[in-house]
C-alpha cells in the first residue's frame, strides 16, 4: 500500500499495523481504534475487498501478501467476496466513538456493511427483540440471592 499517512511511525511499523488490523477487521467484521488509524484503515480494507471479489490465482497472491492468518484469507474469498459482489465500493464504514480515557485520542469503530446479519443470522427468531439479542438486554430484576 503506498501512500499512508505517518501515523507517528516509521513505514515498516505503520504497514505490519495495517496488515494486523485489516487482519482483524475481516475475521471480526468490527473494530474499535483511533479515528485517524481508522480513517487509512477503510482504504486498505475496500481494496483488498476488492481483490477478493476476483477469484484468481493472481488475486489469492495479493490477498496473501497482505493477510497474516489462514482463517482471514478464507474468509475473505468465501463469506465477504460474495457478500460484496454487487456492490461498487464503499464496503466499509467510519463511526466515531467517545475519546479514550486516558489521552482523550478521538475513536472509532471501523466496520463492514452488514456485519449485523452475519453475526445474529445463527439466532432464532424468539432470540431477538426487534433485532437485536436479548443477552444485550439486561433485566430490571435482581437475581434472588
Amino acid at each position: 500500500m503506498r501512500f499512508l499517512s505517518k501515523l507517528g511511525s516509521d513505514s515498516k511499523h505503520r504497514w505490519a499495523m495495517m496488515r494486523n488490523m485489516v487482519d482483524s477487521l475481516i475475521v471480526h467484521e468490527r473494530i474499535k481504534t483511533t479515528l485517524a488509524k481508522a480513517k487509512e484503515l477503510r482504504r486498505v480494507a475496500d481494496k483488498i475487498i476488492t481483490v477478493g471479489k476476483d477469484d484468481s490465482a493472481a488475486s489469492q497472491e495479493r490477498a496473501r501478501a497482505v493477510l497474516r492468518t489462514r482463517d482471514a484469507h478464507e474468509k475473505l474469498f468465501d463469506t465477504l467476496a460474495p457478500r460484496f459482489a454487487e456492490r461498487q465500493g464503499g464496503y466499509t464504514r467510519v463511526l466515531r466513538t467517545a475519546p479514550r480515557k486516558g489521552d482523550n485520542a478521538p475513536m472509532a469503530f471501523v466496520e463492514y456493511i452488514g456485519w449485523q446479519e452475519s453475526k445474529l443470522a445463527h439466532l432464532a427468531p424468539h432470540e431477538l427483540i426487534n433485532g437485536v439479542p436479548i443477552r444485550l438486554f439486561k433485566s430490571a430484576r435482581r437475581s434472588p440471592q
